[in-house]
């Protein structure tokens, strides 16, 4: 009988394991909250950098495989304002290089903003995201490519992201042959969700809606965010209400209804508290792990700033108690603050 030698065993106990190695590799999304750079602040912001914003942030994004945002502004030169709604915002191009060099290769454009400056200024926008290598959801030009999943490959799994408003004005909605954001009707998100569903290993679904300035969801939305879980979605992210809102487990999935404020010009007194969240996903895992943000303008400008020791452990109370009547807990570890899901 030959003798096998020591290299070749070690080299087919490596072609074993490696499969394994890779297949239990842990994935790491990242998701805040309101990123709007835009507005009567846009001078001041232009002169410290469109960096200066994320600079308090930019190494925990670090971390992540995929970063999601809510882009609350069109980024755009062009266009024609809808001067009909109170607030209307639009970012110089500039801001989109910031937003990918802060960390974020994904952006949600379903939200009550994007079509500020109408169609010619969602055109742009979805070009200069392109040329800064952001992938977006949530808007197109026309209603198909609105509702069109983007789909990531990380680590041998496929995630796959949608996006939905459920804001005013309705004129921003996409059609058939008119471009726009795309609308959160059951009818639209539940077979978008099944068929992601039937493609990736993991779906997430952003959702813009509820009441501005409102701790608590609606009844609406949890109807909206159960339907979405039902078809299939495994996590909710929700924005618009520009303030923290509560956490909740259902099924097999999570939803986090309001993620507030991240880099928002804005000098609002009550948008004061918001966290970056991290989904930690393998095959036997699923955790979310939060990391409390300081958004507050008198303190910390528009560079929102992680928190650590008592104050973090502030934002947590007060995220437990509004997750405490969706009987969902946040458990603290090591200094770190986590939920199982």
């Amino acid at each position: 009988m030959k003798r096998i030698s020591a290299l070749a065993i070690l080299t087919a106990i490596l072609l074993v394991a490696m499969p394994l190695c890779v297949h239990g590799q842990e994935i790491v999304i990242g998701a805040v909250g309101d990123i709007m750079l835009a507005g009567r602040w846009a001078p001041f912001l232009k002169s410290k950098g469109y960096d200066h914003p994320f600079g308090g942030v930019t190494a925990a994004l670090a971390g992540s495989d995929i970063n999601l945002a809510n882009l609350e502004s069109p980024i755009a030169n062009r266009g024609r304002e809808f001067t009909t709604k109170k607030f209307r915002f639009r970012a110089e191009p500039e801001v989109a290089r910031a937003v990918r060099t802060a960390g974020f290769n994904l952006v949600t454009l379903a939200n009550n903003h994007s079509m500020d400056f109408g169609a010619a200024a969602l055109t742009e926008t979805m070009a200069n995201l392109e040329t800064a290598d952001i992938t977006w959801i949530g808007a197109g030009e026309n209603l198909a490519e609105a509702r069109r999943m983007a789909l990531f490959t990380v680590k041998g799994k496929k995630i796959a992201f949608l996006g939905y408003s459920l804001t005013q004005p309705v004129e921003f909605f996409a059609a058939r042959q008119r471009p726009g954001t795309a609308p959160g009707y059951d009818t639209i998100f539940t077979p978008d969700i099944a068929k992601a569903r039937r493609e990736a290993d993991y779906v997430i679904v952003s959702f813009h809606w509820g009441k501005e300035g409102q701790a608590t969801p609606t009844p609406f939305q949890r109807s909206i965010a159960h339907k979405a879980i039902d078809a299939g979605a495994d996590v909710i992210i929700g924005h618009h209400p520009h303030v923290l809102q509560g956490i909740e487990r259902y099924e097999k999935g999570i939803i986090f209804y309001s993620l507030g404020n991240f880099t928002f010009a804005s000098t609002s007194r009550t948008a004061d508290q918001s966290v970056i969240i991290r989904l930690r996903l393998d095959d036997t895992r699923r955790e979310a792990e939060i990391l409390p943000l300081d958004v507050l303008y008198r303190r910390v400008g528009f560079q929102p700033r992680l928190l650590s020791g008592k104050p973090a452990a502030s934002v947590i109370e007060r995220l437990n108690s509004l997750s405490k009547a969706l009987t969902t807990e946040i458990k603290s570890h090591d200094k770190s603050y986590f939920v199982s899901f």
